[in-house]
């Protein structure tokens, strides 16, 4: 284990960013049921992992089949093209399919955001650019195109991809749908995060009970914090909810030993889909008030957890492992009365 802090600010939060508004996650369980693919994704308890950890149950909220892209960010930017399409269906007679034509999304992405701007975008008549780092496998960039996705090769980061999505979008007319957050931009951001919440009002309805610990998996933070309120709303202050960050992209932990957002350095992670040097600030904000351990994890655990994760049948990257490579390294001092849910973010890269 690399890192571990205690959130001394728990229930308070940060003085500076500041929570945004309460999540409607009503809204987005009426959006998603008139989505033919959507489903509840499973929760479902491994004997096997709790033995790993030493606790007394443990229990995984698996993502990977999510609306058919492979990760919960099928949530996300998907929801926020649905929620634009809605407004022009209810002031025109215009078809759902036909709803956004002319209009073009734009975004940076290490995968999974990606895929579901662009299938979002797809299904509503849209234009979806996106923007890729030279290190995200190519295999992602052919499943954004076949989703009708234009992939832009742009950085060796995820944060030189945002830069250039960026300025493309501000030197044209597409609109810049990104799931980080920053002074000046938060709606969008904001409604991404909110889409995530719908995981939230899964587990509740499939977990029974309350677990003791939540391992939150975290990139810029929009699932953590999403999870964080949602989970909060429903279950209060029991469960201890531990935020989990690549070692070489400790932007969380980094804000919150500061208590201010800060950019951190480091080197490129194999948790591809969580390796983000800057947070989102709407995700600092609520996770400063809702978490209660920020910690990370170096590149031979998640690659430990996501092996001991295939000897169960659950085949996913590190990225997808990276809160059960929390859990098995020793952090939230499970023992055996523990009852322990984790996230399996997104399925097996492919290519």
């Amino acid at each position: 284990m690399a890192e571990i802090i205690n959130n001394t600010v728990r229930g308070i939060g940060l003085a500076d960013p500041k929570p945004g508004d309460a999540f409607d996650t009503d809204a987005v369980s009426l959006l998603l049921d008139q989505c033919p693919v959507h489903a509840a994704t499973p929760l479902t308890e491994c004997a096997g992992i709790a033995q790993e950890m030493g606790a007394g149950r443990v229990f995984l909220k698996d993502e990977r089949s999510r609306m058919g892209l492979g990760s919960f960010k099928a949530l996300g930017a998907a929801h926020v093209i649905a929620r634009d399409a809605a407004d022009v269906v209810r002031e025109t007679d215009v078809e759902w399919s036909q709803a956004l034509t002319g209009k073009s999304y734009v975004a940076a992405s290490a995968g999974n955001h990606g895929l579901s701007l662009a299938a979002g975008a797809a299904v509503f008549g849209a234009r979806a650019v996106i923007y890729l780092a030279e290190t995200v496998p190519e295999g992602f960039a052919d499943r954004l195109r076949a989703k009708g996705a234009e992939v832009v090769r742009a950085g060796a980061n995820y944060e030189a991809s945002m830069a250039a999505a960026s300025v493309a979008a501000e030197n044209s007319d597409l609109q810049l749908l990104s799931d980080g957050s920053w002074p000046g931009y938060t709606k969008l951001p904001f409604h991404v995060m909110e889409g995530y919440t719908q995981m939230g009002r899964e587990i509740a309805e499939q977990y029974d009970g309350v677990p003791t610990h939540v391992f939150l998996q975290a990139g810029v933070g929009g699932l953590a914090a999403a999870l964080a309120e949602s989970l909060r709303n429903y279950w209060g202050d029991a469960p201890r909810m531990i935020v989990v960050e690549p070692e070489a992209a400790p932007a969380l932990i980094e804000s919150m030993k500061a208590g201010a957002l800060v950019t951190t350095q480091g080197p490129v992670s194999s948790m591809g889909r969580l390796d983000c040097k800057t947070p989102s600030m709407l995700a600092l904000a609520t996770l400063a008030r809702d978490a209660d351990d920020f910690a990370t994890v170096n590149e031979d655990e998640a690659a430990h957890a996501a092996s001991v994760l295939a000897t169960y049948d659950i085949a996913t990257t590190p990225s997808g492992a990276a809160g059960v490579a929390a859990a098995l390294a020793g952090v939230g001092d499970i023992d055996a009365t523990s009852s322990v849910m984790c996230i399996v973010s997104e399925g097996p890269e492919e290519g």
